[in-house]
């Protein structure tokens, strides 16, 4: 494939999104936690507590001040590298955005400072108020964020107005309950849960292995693992619940990362593993579950998925749909007004198939003059590379299984062992750190990747969507990009190593000492009984 400005301009947006999105779920999932410890403090007043809440909140502090700050540069391409896509589109895309910054940046922000330098000036109940504010305030910035781009996979409540050459929007309520928004929410903050209980009992776990902190470490551990195996169940769940979604919202992505070539009989088989040949339109050597994958699609028995090739031959079909609407608004440009009502109610008729005949714009410029070549070259657009979506999908459901399995062992030694691990668990608990932040990557990869060629499904390609821009000038800000996330990454690593091995430093002596108070209590309990024993 020959790379253009398009490529360049994807290839910056893909790594600065992917490198935001190794902050967001740790502070989903850190909020939510070190609010629920602070919760546990209040109720108890034990000391132990708030040492933790601290401790864990200023991991998530470091975390969330440099996520802002990747954050906001990310933003600022859709104008700089997406100006199209930002004219097109606008009047709908940045209604969540504006909102997110409104309703939930402003809010995460606001208490951010007030929980970390209100300990002293507010009550226990007024600061635990601050913690679930804060924790709040991080999950609507990833509900409306997560609106805005499940608009772009499913782009519902909108319409295109041929007079303004602009999407507008039409409903948004349809836009904020959007099927795919919903799903894809619910989802995401789930995984960011269980990426910030790996994290927890891996540090934990690392501290057990030293034997320092004991305490704090065998708590941080029982809390993370009852929230991480719900978590972890609810990413499986809801993950079900977005390959239903896909079924009817996004058919072709659903089929590349199957590698569901041809339709199979209802229901569909899941292909367990295999390998997918772009050019033989195959998936060799695949191992097959009978029924999996029509109950996960369709969650029946008689309805049908349809493989990539009947999915190439509706997009033809809309192409040359797409043609008849794109013929009839040239008319409505050039007489506005004046337009026939005959021609008006002939775009109407063909208008959701508008953004297929732009597909003809990467071959011909007037794509009313595309070749029957061309038309079916463009059809062939709608497939995505296959390979990487088959396994990069397959890749996150082994690690989202596989977490359900760690979980659910702390789980039970946390439950039923009296918070005692062996050696080899903690030694897994530490290495597994890493895993849930690819298993995140890898669905962000499916969800945007297996998208293309359209930056907004169905409505807007990729190709029309970048800004007037040359290739030297998209490079060398790409490059401004990597030095700067470079530095970035350094410094966030820094920090958290840094505090990671300094440990809970606050409240400590008070903290000690109700620990030795609970050590002695404890004692005391043992002796007790092992004297009553012979009595009995």
């Amino acid at each position: 494939m020959e790379f253009g400005i398009v490529e360049l301009s994807r290839l910056q947006f893909a790594m600065t999104a992917m490198y935001h999105f190794l902050f967001v779920p740790l502070t989903l999932g850190l909020s939510i936690l070190v609010a629920i410890m602070e919760t546990v403090y209040v109720m108890t007043n034990r000391p132990i507590w708030r040492q933790m809440t601290k401790f864990w909140g200023l991991l998530f502090g470091i975390n969330f001040a440099l996520g802002v700050a990747t954050g906001i540069t990310m933003e600022f391409q859709f104008g700089m590298n997406w100006s199209y896509f930002s004219h097109y589109v606008g009047d709908i895309f940045g209604a969540p955005l504006a909102l997110e910054g409104l309703m939930a940046f402003f809010l995460e922000a606001t208490f951010v400072g007030l929980f970390f330098f209100g300990w002293d000036k507010l009550s226990k109940v007024q600061h635990l108020v601050v913690a679930w504010l804060v924790a709040i305030g991080s999950n609507f910035s990833a509900l409306w964020i997560l609106i805005a781009n499940g608009w772009m996979q499913n782009p519902v409540g909108a319409a295109f107005n041929p007079m303004t050459m602009r999407m507008e929007m039409t409903d948004f309520f349809a836009v904020l309950f959007n099927e795919v928004a919903q799903a894809k929410f619910v989802h995401t903050v789930s995984a960011g849960y269980v990426t910030a209980a790996v994290f927890v009992i891996g540090v934990s776990a690392w501290y057990l292995l030293r034997e320092r902190h004991v305490e704090l470490a065998r708590r941080s551990i029982t809390v993370a693992a009852a929230f991480g195996l719900a978590s972890a169940f609810s990413v499986v769940l809801l993950g079900d619940e977005s390959g239903y979604s896909a079924t009817h919202s996004q058919k072709m992505k659903l089929a590349a990362m199957e590698g569901m070539w041809h339709t199979e009989p209802a229901p569909a088989p899941f292909n367990l593993i295999g390998i997918p040949d772009q050019e033989a339109r195959e998936t060799k050597y695949a191992l097959q579950i009978p029924l999996v994958m029509g109950l996960i699609g369709t969650r029946s028995l008689t309805s049908e998925i349809p493989g990539i090739e009947d999915l190439v031959a509706q997009a033809e079909t809309r192409i040359r749909s797409g043609l008849i609407a794109y013929d009839a608004l040239m008319m409505v440009r050039e007489d506005r007004d004046a337009t026939d009502p005959a021609v008006m109610a002939t775009f109407e008729q063909h208008s959701a198939d508008l953004g297929f005949a732009f597909l003809l714009r990467k071959y011909v410029d007037d794509p009313r003059t595309a070749t029957e070549e061309q038309i079916k070259a463009a059809a062939d657009d709608t497939v995505p590379t296959v390979w990487p979506l088959f396994w990069a999908f397959r890749i996150m459901v082994a690690l989202g299984f596989g977490f359900i399995g760690t979980m659910a062992y702390f789980f039970w030694r946390s439950s039923f062992r009296r918070m005692q691990y062996p050696t080899w668990a903690l030694h897994m608990a530490v290495w597994m750190i890493p895993a849930p932040w690819i298993a995140a990557e890898m669905g962000w990869f499916v969800a945007e990747y297996g998208r293309q060629p359209w930056t907004v499904d169905g409505v807007l390609p990729t190709a029309m969507s970048v800004s007037a821009l040359s290739m030297t000038e998209v490079g060398l800000t790409l490059a401004g990009f990597v030095l700067f996330y470079t530095v970035l990454f350094i410094i966030e690593m820094g920090l958290m190593l840094k505090y990671i091995r300094k440990g809970p430093f606050q409240d400590v002596a008070e903290t000690d000492a109700w620990v030795q108070r609970h050590h002695d209590r404890l004692s005391g309990r043992r002796n007790a009984d092992a004297i009553a024993q012979p009595a009995e």
